[in-house]
């Protein structure tokens, strides 16, 4: 079974930044694409980025720009999310997803999903 946990969310200021981590236990975790999604309240969760079960490549959701990037340990089983310039509507639980496959359809990033975290909080104050 596939265990994900996701921890470094909490209150930041607008302008801050955040590295949220994500580990992985239950199976070979460089063999498998993750991701990074976030639901804001009211609001359906969103793609933000994700990342090759090697490393070597990386996708970005059409929003994202450079703001949020994703990086991954393969020798630690963990996947990062670092989030620089926070804004008040960045505010939203964020997910960790492991994919199927060892990469990410960039079509289509809500493919091939096989694996869910439970999310931490971010808060951003203004």
């Amino acid at each position: 079974q596939v265990l994900l946990v996701e921890t470094g969310g909490g209150l930041v200021q607008a302008g801050a930044s955040l590295r949220l981590s994500c580990a992985a236990s239950g199976r070979a975790f460089s063999s498998y694409a993750m991701g990074w999604f976030r639901q804001a309240p009211g609001k359906e969760r969103e793609f933000l980025v994700g990342i090759s079960g090697s490393g070597g490549s990386t996708y970005s959701g059409d929003f994202v720009k450079a703001r949020f990037t994703i990086s991954r340990d393969n020798a630690k089983n963990t996947v990062y999310l670092q989030m620089n310039s926070l804004k008040p509507e960045d505010t939203a639980v964020y997910y960790c997803a492991q994919y199927a496959l060892s990469y990410v359809n960039s079509r289509s990033p809500n493919i091939g999903l096989a694996y869910w975290g439970r999310g931490t909080l971010v808060t951003v104050s203004s």
